[in-house]
């Protein structure tokens, strides 16, 4: 049985993460969503909202589960007893960004491989700190987030 990691903030969740998600679940029996906690990082929803905002997008795929973590990500991956962490890649400057934590990861466990998948193009443009910087500015985020998130936005904003 493969069981496979994978990690972010998901401050928030969107489309692109969502279309990696329901991919890496069709390749993976088990998925583990990692919601990475970084005291570094001040981020827009706690971390119990982005918990419950991807239990509530994922919730039709049987075979996700969310759990938090905080320290390092292969340290994670042993707990959840994965041997896969999946990372998606939206352009070349990300696969500069991950290749050296991939390699340092399996520098640390080699029970555990980093598998990258692309992002469909039409979610290529789409990151959580640009959905941010477009709330910060009440920018319409609907086509970028699932409409639960966007929805869950615009309630804790006006607030």
């Amino acid at each position: 049985m493969s069981r496979a990691v994978f990690p972010g903030s998901f401050d928030p969740v969107t489309n692109g993460h969502v279309d990696l998600i329901r991919r890496a679940a069709e390749i993976f029996d088990e998925l583990v969503l990692g919601v990475l906690v970084n005291s570094g990082k001040e981020p827009l929803l706690t971390t119990e909202e982005r918990i419950g905002l991807l239990e509530q997008v994922t919730g039709d795929i049987p075979n996700v589960q969310v759990a938090s973590f905080d320290g390092l990500l292969i340290d994670f991956v042993d707990r959840m007893e994965a041997d896969v962490i999946v990372r998606g890649l939206r352009t070349p400057a990300d696969y500069e960004y991950e290749l050296p934590l991939a390699q340092a990861n399996y520098r640390l466990n080699r029970k555990a491989d980093t598998v990258f998948l692309a992002t469909a193009p039409e979610y290529s443009y789409i990151s959580s700190s640009g959905v941010k910087e477009l709330l910060r500015y009440q920018g319409d985020i609907s086509q970028m987030v699932p409409a639960c998130v966007a929805g869950y936005m615009k309630e804790k904003l006006n607030t």
